[in-house]
């Protein structure tokens, strides 16, 4: 598969709600599933779904659609979801507690095991069945394992310390919800996540559309 395919990142970022909707479909016991049903589930065009689909390496069969089940395990093997994602949360806050919580996790194979914060006062609490440990209990915790990714959901000034501590543990991919860009050295992976990024699609779409109101009057 040519590396371009590879990282085709819109591609991607649609693959998990692509893996929604057909999970539901299994559960309801539907075995196929048609390029027209996910891109109205989507609302995207057709094509776009189609040229999504293929990336995966798949072959539908004309007007009969795809196997549901054959297609989740091709989604699930583009994205590397076949074996469980290990992983550690650094920040036991709100951002990071609703993350725990975030039940389709266990669907994309990915498990987070430990959590750590700084905080007294959170250090020893159970949530959702994990116990919060001291983020000075790292290297010890990490010494024989350390995680495939690390979560990190501190402050943004407390993120590149994180970063850095993590990295000399051995940690080599990093889902970063700081709103901080880390500096880290080559061979490690940062995927940065801009929560405030949707928000701006939505302004910026809202302020479009009161611009064409306007425009009618």
């Amino acid at each position: 598969m040519r590396q371009d395919k590879i990282l085709n990142i819109p591609a991607i970022r649609r693959m998990p709600t692509y893996l929604h909707k057909l999970l539901k479909m299994q559960a309801e016991g539907k075995v196929r599933v048609s390029s027209t049903e996910l891109a109205e589930y989507m609302n995207i065009e057709l094509i776009v779904v189609r040229k999504d689909i293929s990336l995966t390496g798949i072959s539908g069969q004309r007007r009969v659609g795809y196997d549901v089940n054959e297609l989740i395990r091709y989604i699930k093997h583009y994205l590397g979801w076949e074996e469980p994602l290990t992983a550690a949360l650094i920040g036991a806050g709100s951002l990071g507690t609703a993350l725990l919580g975030y039940n389709d996790f266990e669907h994309y194979g990915f498990c987070i095991q430990h959590i750590f914060d700084s905080s007294p006062e959170k250090i020893g609490r159970e949530i959702y069945g994990r116990t919060v440990r001291d983020i000075a209990d790292m290297e010890s915790c990490f010494a024989a394992n350390p995680p495939e990714i690390a979560v990190i959901c501190v402050s943004n000034h407390a993120a590149q310390s994180v970063a850095d501590k993590l990295v000399a543990l051995g940690v080599k991919y990093i889902w970063n919800f700081a709103n901080v860009s880390l500096q880290v050295p080559s061979g490690v992976v940062v995927q940065r996540e801009v929560i405030a990024g949707g928000l701006a699609m939505l302004a910026v779409k809202r302020k479009q559309d009161r611009s064409v109101n306007n425009q009618k009057f």
